[in-house]
């Protein structure tokens, strides 16, 4: 596993700041992965780059970026 250089990580945490909602398009977990269209919460950034999200269904697996992919919900999304 390569990790990320800190300022990597410092700009996945200006750009995903908690309380950044996201939606999974595609999770790379064998196991138990976030169902695809899921909506989530950012809780924080942790130190290897991994996104904790609080997702709306009640799972709390982070996002690895380069792994598995995502978006973040603006605004005007939310309120549709």
């Amino acid at each position: 596993m390569e990790f990320m250089k800190q300022d990597e990580v410092e700009r996945l945490r200006r750009q995903y700041p908690p309380g950044t909602r996201i939606k999974c398009i595609h999770m790379n977990d064998d196991c138990h992965p976030v169902p695809d269209g899921t909506l989530g919460t950012v809780q924080f950034v942790d130190d290897a780059g991994t996104i904790h999200v609080g997702w709306d269904n009640g799972s709390s697996l982070g996002l690895v970026p380069d792994e598995d992919q995502f978006t973040k919900v603006k605004k005007k999304e939310m309120e549709r």
